[in-house]
């Protein structure tokens, strides 16, 4: 069996994998102890799936939080396990755009699945899950609703601000002239798209194109970066926000 563990900004994700099989896979907050997390993440995988720890052949770490991984046999970037996770589901995929809480990134992929190239804005959150977050809060409105209540709107505000400070003053003053949290939530995923969508084609979108990261739940989101950049991403049988986890485990794999 081999692990692939993704301690992200928010998210902690886990994949045990077998050959080409999936044997199981976790998800928990981060919190405020990664490696507490990351134990507890490889101790739900051996409880799923059966297994004990003499059972693991290789472990992978990545994400933000993989010096936190003591356990892990070795760790590898965010960018280059997306790019593994995203070739072991599909070959033909070219591009990965990953949105996850603390950062965005752009990663451009060759026929077997090696990283080529990438942008990345980790500056700021303008672009990144921080920035949904703020602007949920904002609104009054549960994030993972933020894509339904959006998809009512019926007139797009105009959101001039993308920084997240900035955003949630505007949201403040736009609630505060009456208008509708659907147009305000529409008009914030309109300008977030863009953002994304330009950052995108400064490195380069070559079909096919994955949405993955926590962020890629969002189905509003999701549709205005299709329109934005004319595409369509290609389907994934595996859970966007797992593609991290999935990846540091293929490359686990590889390394026996």
């Amino acid at each position: 069996m081999f692990v692939g563990i993704d301690i992200g900004s928010r998210a902690a994700k886990g994949i045990a994998l077998s050959g080409n099989k999936m044997l199981c896979s976790t998800l928990f907050d981060t919190g405020a102890n990664p490696a507490k997390t990351g134990q507890r993440v490889l101790e739900e995988l051996l409880t799923q799936s059966g297994k004990s720890e003499s059972d693991i052949k290789y472990i992978v770490g990545t994400g933000y939080g993989r010096v936190s991984i003591p356990f892990a046999d070795s760790t590898l970037t965010e960018l280059s396990c997306h790019a593994a996770g995203a070739h072991f589901l599909n070959e033909d995929i070219r591009t990965v755009i990953d949105i996850g809480g603390q950062d965005s990134k752009v990663i451009c992929l060759d026929d077997e699945g090696n990283m080529l190239d990438f942008i990345m804005n980790d500056k700021c959150a303008a672009g990144t899950g921080r920035f949904m977050e703020v602007a949920a809060k904002a609104l009054e409105i549960d994030l993972n609703r933020l894509s339904a209540t959006a998809g009512k709107a019926d007139c797009p505000c105009e959101v001039t601000s993308m920084c997240a400070v900035f955003a949630e003053s505007e949201v403040i003053s736009l609630l505060a002239s009456g208008q509708k949290p659907s147009n305000i939530a529409a008009g914030l995923h309109g300008a977030f798209a863009r953002r994304v969508g330009a950052m995108a084609k400064r490195v380069g979108v070559k079909k096919q194109v994955a949405f993955v990261g926590g962020v890629a739940k969002n189905k509003d989101l999701e549709r205005l970066i299709c329109e934005y950049l004319d595409i369509t991403f290609v389907p994934l049988s595996v859970d966007p926000q797992m593609i991290g986890a999935l990846g540091a485990a293929v490359v686990a794999q590889r390394s026996v």
